[in-house]
């Protein structure tokens, strides 16, 4: 009888952690738009710095005492290392050498990124519809670089190098997923997280002031301000309690479907609200890498599947 108990608390443990993946992924979607205005008086540095230094402020009421052992330290400083200086500042870059709705639609190779990096190092099953989402997703890729190449002659257009940029950066986030994953195996999500984005942050801010400066403070318009602030409190504090929270209950590889909804909204944000335009090529390949993902994710069970190191 007692083992009848477990199965009841498991589909509840999941409802939560991919509503909280949801939110999350919801938050995300908003990113690039913030980003791109605040990009228009600020350099990438120093606009990445505002968003973490805006984030840190929201983590400070969730700090705990941390007990974290030197070896696992050393996992933290090297996720929060790949996850915030490296990924941001190159993500970031590749934004301003592209359009909204183009990185955001790259971004929808995370889920099967996420996937093939969990297949490998933690041992979580892909299946034969899995290489097959990952087949449809680069299809979709080469689709909206294709694209990016059509309208690389248009102010502020797309180009092939900020699309490729994009997906560059996303393959370096895999480690602070995965990385911090192991972590909280161990330890609370919210220490993991908050620690993680403060030790980023230091790492960013010294590497920051050392290439481009101290940072401005006079001559930045209010609607930067509030990009900024948006930036950091809503699409980075937020969707990273929100996302650590989630995959802390469910596989890693289910969870990325609720990376769809960024390059969804990230794309039509930037089509609405700032004109971006998108071919032909870019709407089949869009399409291609979301249902790649998609079907990756709705057609794989859930935590009975995963085998962790």
């Amino acid at each position: 009888m007692a083992s009848t108990a477990a199965p009841t608390n498991v589909p509840t443990r999941q409802i939560l952690g991919y509503g909280a993946c949801a939110l999350a992924g919801t938050f995300w979607g908003t990113g690039f738009y913030w980003g791109k205005i605040a990009l228009t008086e600020l350099s990438v540095g120093h606009m990445v710095l505002y968003r973490f230094l805006f984030a840190c402020v929201g983590l400070l009421p969730v700090l705990r005492r941390p007990a974290l052992n030197p070896r696992e330290w050393m996992l933290l400083l090297t996720a929060s290392f790949l996850g915030i200086p490296i990924q941001y500042l190159l993500q970031f870059y590749a934004l301003s050498l592209t359009t909204v709705s183009h990185a955001a639609l790259m971004v929808g190779t995370m889920p099967v990124i996420l996937a093939v990096g969990a297949t490998i190092f933690t041992h979580e099953r892909l299946g034969k519809l899995g290489w097959l989402a990952l087949a449809g997703s680069t299809c979709g890729v080469t689709l909206i670089t294709f694209s990016s190449t059509r309208l690389r002659g248009a102010q502020g257009g797309p180009s092939l190098e900020g699309d490729l940029l994009v997906v560059v950066s996303l393959m370096l986030s895999l480690g602070w997923i995965l990385l911090n994953r192991h972590l909280m195996q161990d330890h609370s999500p919210l220490v993991v997280t908050a620690y993680g984005v403060l030790s980023g942050t230091i790492m960013l801010t010294l590497w920051v002031f050392a290439t481009n400066g101290p940072l401005p403070i006079r001559g930045i318009s209010p609607r930067v301000w509030i990009a900024s602030a948006a930036s950091g409190l809503l699409c980075t504090a937020s969707t990273m309690l929100l996302w650590n929270w989630g995959i802390h209950r469910v596989p890693a590889s289910r969870a990325g479907v609720f990376l769809n909804i960024e390059p969804a909204m990230g794309s039509l944000l930037g089509v609405a609200l700032l004109g971006d335009r998108l071919g032909s090529g870019a709407w089949v390949g869009g399409a291609m890498i979301i249902a790649a993902a998609i079907i990756l994710t709705a057609t794989g069970k859930t935590d009975a599947e995963v085998v962790m190191e």
